[in-house]
């Protein structure tokens, strides 16, 4: 088999082939093996019929695509890897000349892993901000931590005030009739958090355990039972128990409590530094953001659709396994949002581009500068991989193939242009 190529365009590709006929010839075999049980001849039992007799009566013709169908992968794989290309979607195929005992001669059009023009990556100037993490930044902290560990304690003594967890019945009546929806009993509501129609929560403030409350309010305009959309309603509510929230006093003990060290001072200043790791975490994953957008927007690059298709498709994977994570499927996604697979194709066709643009981007700046994954970082980036796992870390080494660890090495090489990107970059502090 001889293949030669010529490009058509930065993204695309024709390569021709000649193929020997001993070649043509085993695969015209391979389609009559596959085809002669479903070939009916007269004088014969079906899948006995020769070759020959079949051709003469339905002419040899009748083997062509599968002949074709079972030596193209092979010389197709043997022309990628020759001519070095990636392609990115199907060939389309031309057929020049066909036959027993003539060479077989075709083309086909592919659209490859485009070309990419590299504008400037090194010396790019952006702004590298650097936050600075406040006493009120740290007192916030640790507003949210007493939060999380406060509790709500019965009280009897006293009426209903905002911010109090309540167990409520209820019976709403629009227009002189009760609704349905609009009963409930032993419902837990939190005074103040905006669950309930607005002007709802407000009313009960006041409220006695087991003295009945009328609370008046009008639905929303924009309201999921369209019977009662911008309508006004009477609910009569009994307050069945009254819940305060408990926060710890901001002492010692609540360090203690909450952190492994044994004063405020200690818990305080823990929790400062952890901030600042944070934000300075934030700070470089944007400025390296910055970086690989200045970057992708300096080059050029034709893009094939179906290299944007094939992102498209993985984002919605992506997705998909994020719905059933929570006993959702797409098709009811799409029934309770009003969308549509085609809709949201469309939706994330731009930022896939996007995607696809940074990946070539970065790929290309990692060919031109040669940058190569050591083996020390590759095990690092295993083990660190390893470790993240429920599983035995040295199992999941001992089980990676050569293509496993060529991922590893290629997210390596990837971290290493990052950084190529970093310490060529004209950072300009804000």
């Amino acid at each position: 088999m001889k293949s030669t190529i010529e490009k058509l365009s930065s993204n695309k590709v024709r390569i021709d082939f000649t193929v020997e006929p001993e070649l043509f010839e085993k695969g015209m075999q391979a389609a009559y093996r596959k085809n002669v049980g479903r070939i009916n001849v007269q004088g014969f039992r079906r899948g006995k019929a020769p070759r020959k007799v079949i051709e003469m009566m339905y002419g040899e013709s009748i083997f062509y695509d599968d002949a074709i169908d079972n030596i193209f992968p092979e010389i197709y794989t043997e022309a990628i890897k020759e001519h070095n290309i990636t392609p990115v979607d199907r060939p389309s195929f031309n057929l020049k000349q066909i036959g027993s005992g003539k060479e077989l001669q075709f083309s086909v059009e592919v659209f490859v892993k485009p070309d990419v023009e590299l504008g400037q990556y090194k010396g790019l100037e952006v702004e590298k901000h650097t936050t600075e993490v406040t006493d009120d930044d740290v007192n916030a902290e640790i507003e949210r931590a007493r939060e999380r560990v406060s509790r709500y304690i019965d009280v009897e003594d006293r009426p209903v005030k905002m911010d109090d967890q309540v167990t409520l019945n209820y019976t709403g009546f629009c227009e002189g009739e009760q609704f349905e929806g609009g009963t409930a009993e032993n419902q837990h509501l939190v005074i103040g958090s905006g669950s309930f129609i607005p002007g709802f929560e407000e009313q009960l403030v006041g409220a006695e355990i087991g003295k009945e409350v009328e609370v008046n309010v009008t639905f929303p305009e924009e309201y999921h039972a369209e019977n009662l959309t911008g309508k006004p309603a009477t609910f009569k509510c009994t307050v069945t128990a009254i819940q305060e929230k408990d926060i710890p006093a901001l002492d010692d003990e609540f360090a203690k409590d909450v952190s492994e060290f044994d004063t405020l001072a200690e818990y305080k200043a823990s929790v400062k530094l952890n901030l600042e790791k944070k934000a300075a975490e934030r700070d470089e994953n944007e400025f390296e953001n910055a970086l690989i957008e200045a970057a992708a927007e300096n080059a050029k690059i034709d893009i094939p659709q179906a290299m944007i298709d094939d992102r498209i498709d993985e984002r919605i994977r992506e997705f998909s396994a994020n719905m059933r994570y929570l006993g959702f499927d797409l098709g009811t996604y799409y029934k309770l949002t009003g969308t549509t697979e085609e809709s949201m194709r469309e939706q994330l066709k731009e930022g896939s581009e996007h995607d696809v643009r940074v990946r070539l981007v970065l790929e290309a700046i990692r060919d031109a500068e040669n940058v190569e994954a050591d083996e020390e970082s590759v095990n690092a980036e295993i083990d660190k991989y390893a470790s993240q796992g429920s599983g035995d870390a040295e199992k999941f080494k001992a089980s990676l193939t050569d293509d496993d660890r060529k991922y590893f090495e290629n997210v390596v090489r990837m971290r290493k242009t990052i950084e190529l990107l970093k310490d060529n970059a004209a950072a300009k502090a804000e």
